[in-house]
């Protein structure tokens, strides 16, 4: 799909213009065409093509689940959407973890298949040399701390992080080292607002937050949380911009109902 002329795409050195001027990051996550393309007509800096995709997608528990391959077919639906929005690309649980020269040709698929504009990894210093690696090819990473949701098992819940100080100190140098390798980003997850702040003031790059408070350099939601089409889900962070659970299912009660009595089609609707 060409690229409207006059459209300023949105790359890592905005982001970094962006934090520089104090102006605000806006990230909403995107996993299919349709949704991708409305999310960026509205004009959203960044979409990320979440490992959400597992949960709201395709209805697992959790993101573990979800392949390399799944994530290459959300990705290239969500970049043949866009013409500005930089388009962040989560690699699956497994897939750069544990072996380095996997996670670049891992990464190197997620680039050269689905267009993708970067990727992101969840950890610190235990992935620092998955991170190394892959940017040394000139792939750009966005970092993620604090509640990683790829490692549930190990935290057990789903509960804010680093609220004790060691942990709260330990994510502070993982940023410091994420942002020395040279990732362009970081989201924090789920940290307590005072330490996502002293977060964003003690690295140059920016902080992405989601449920880490006002101090940071931008905003992420899950764009079916935000919609309120995921009904299930209402934690302290979520702002619900609109109910469309209850809107999706007004209608297709009325479909329904239109159908059985036969209103619908009507003389107008047929040929």
């Amino acid at each position: 799909m060409s690229v409207h002329k006059d459209v300023k795409k949105v790359t890592t050195k905005v982001l970094q213009n962006m934090k520089n001027k104090g102006e605000k990051i806006s990230m909403l996550t995107g996993y299919d065409f349709s949704m991708a393309r409305i999310i960026d007509t509205a004009g959203i800096d960044v979409i990320l093509v979440g490992d959400s995709a597992s949960n709201v997608m395709a209805g697992h528990e959790t993101t573990l689940p979800i392949t390399l391959d799944q994530m290459i077919y959300h990705a290239s639906s969500v970049v043949r959407a866009v013409n500005r929005a930089l388009v962040v690309v989560d690699m699956p649980f497994g897939s750069y973890q544990g072996n380095s020269k996997e996670a670049l040709s891992n990464a190197i698929r997620i680039m050269k298949e689905s267009g993708g504009h970067s990727v992101k990894l969840e950890g610190g210093r235990e992935i620092i040399e998955s991170i190394n690696r892959i940017l040394s090819a000139g792939i750009p990473v966005m970092g993620h701390l604090g509640l990683t949701p790829q490692s549930i098992y190990k935290f057990g819940t789903y509960v804010v992080r680093a609220k004790e100080d060691d942990e709260a100190e330990q994510l502070i140098s993982d940023a410091k080292l994420l942002e020395e390798a040279g990732c362009f980003a970081i989201v924090l997850e789920k940290i307590p607002a005072e330490l996502a702040a002293r977060v964003a003031k003690s690295v140059n790059i920016p902080i992405i937050g989601i449920g880490a408070g006002n101090g940071v350099d931008g905003q992420v939601l899950v764009v079916h949380d935000m919609l309120g089409i995921n009904n299930e889900f209402n934690p302290r962070f979520l702002r619900k911009y609109h109910n469309l659970y209850q809107e999706m299912l007004g209608s297709f009660h009325r479909y329904i109902e239109d159908v059985k009595t036969g209103d619908f089609p009507n003389e107008e609707e047929q040929y």
